[in-house]
C-alpha cells in the first residue's frame, strides 16, 4: 500500500444545510477547501481550478465542488450513464480505513446526472446502485441539466449534494463518521469528451496514464 499523500479534516455540521449549490453560504464559509492540484497522466493543456469541501453529521456526508472551468460540456442526462465524458466532478472512497474492502465511485456531471457504483477493484464485483438509492442523493447544480454546445469561455460552476450514510451500509462496511474515524478517498475532475480533456486529482495518482481506479493512492479523510 502506498503512503497517503494527503489528509483532510472533515468538519462536523451543526444544524441544517440547504442543498442549493451555493458555495458562499454561511455553513461552508468556515470549512477549508481541498484543491485538486495534481493530475493523472500527463499534465493537460486545460487545468481548471477545482475545489471541494466536505462536512458530516450523524446521518449524512455533505459535499460541494466549485470549478473555475472552460470548454464546459454536458450531454448525459440519465443516471448510471457515462457522465465522466462530460464536465464532471467525482469522489472515489472507501468508507473506512482499509482499502482492501473495496470502494465506491460517485461521479456527477455538472448537470446533476449521477454514476454511483460499489466495487472491489476495477471491473470486479461491481454493483450499480439502484434508482431508489440515487433518488435519495440530494443534488443541486448551478449549470443547466444539458449543455449540448461546449461553452468555450471561462465558466464557474458548482455542484453540491447530501449523501445519506445508510445508503452506503447496504453495500459495504462503513466506519460511522465521528471524531477520529478515518476514511480513504480521492477527488477527481474530468471531462473526457470535451475539446480539452483532463484528469485532475487531489492525491497524486503516480502512474503514467490516467487511471482513477487506484485506491492505493487514496488520501485520508479524518473526521473531527
Amino acid at each position: 500500500m502506498k503512503t497517503c499523500a494527503k489528509t483532510y479534516s472533515v468538519m462536523r455540521l451543526d444544524g441544517e444545510l440547504a442543498i442549493d449549490a451555493d458555495w458562499n453560504k454561511l455553513q461552508w464559509q468556515a470549512v477549508p477547501p481541498i484543491t485538486l492540484d495534481q493530475c493523472s497522466g500527463k499534465r493537460p493543456e486545460h487545468f481548471p481550478h477545482t475545489q471541494v469541501k466536505l462536512m458530516y453529521d450523524d446521518k449524512n456526508i455533505y459535499v460541494i465542488f466549485r470549478v473555475d472551468d472552460q470548454y464546459v460540456r454536458c450531454v448525459t442526462e440519465d443516471h448510471q450513464a457515462l457522465v465522466f465524458r462530460d464536465s464532471c466532478a467525482e469522489i472515489f472512497f472507501t468508507p473506512a480505513e482499509d482499502i482492501e474492502q473495496g470502494y465506491f465511485k460517485l461521479q456527477i456531471n455538472c448537470g446533476g446526472a449521477i454514476l454511483f457504483r460499489c466495487q472491489t477493484t476495477r471491473n470486479v464485483d461491481e454493483i450499480y446502485l439502484p434508482g431508489t438509492d440515487l433518488d435519495r442523493v440530494e443534488v443541486a447544480h448551478s449549470m443547466p441539466k444539458i449543455t449540448f454546445h461546449e461553452i468555450e469561455k471561462p465558466t464557474t460552476w458548482t455542484l453540491e449534494y447530501r449523501l445519506p450514510l445508510d445508503i452506503l451500509s447496504q453495500y459495504a462496511p462503513v466506519a460511522k463518521p465521528e471524531s477520529g474515524i478515518v476514511w480513504r478517498a480521492n477527488f477527481y475532475k474530468c471531462a473526457d469528451l470535451t475539446s480539452k480533456p483532463h484528469w485532475l486529482t487531489w492525491s497524486l495518482v503516480d502512474v503514467p496514464a490516467p487511471d482513477f481506479h487506484r485506491p492505493e493512492f487514496f488520501g485520508e479523510l479524518v473526521f473531527e
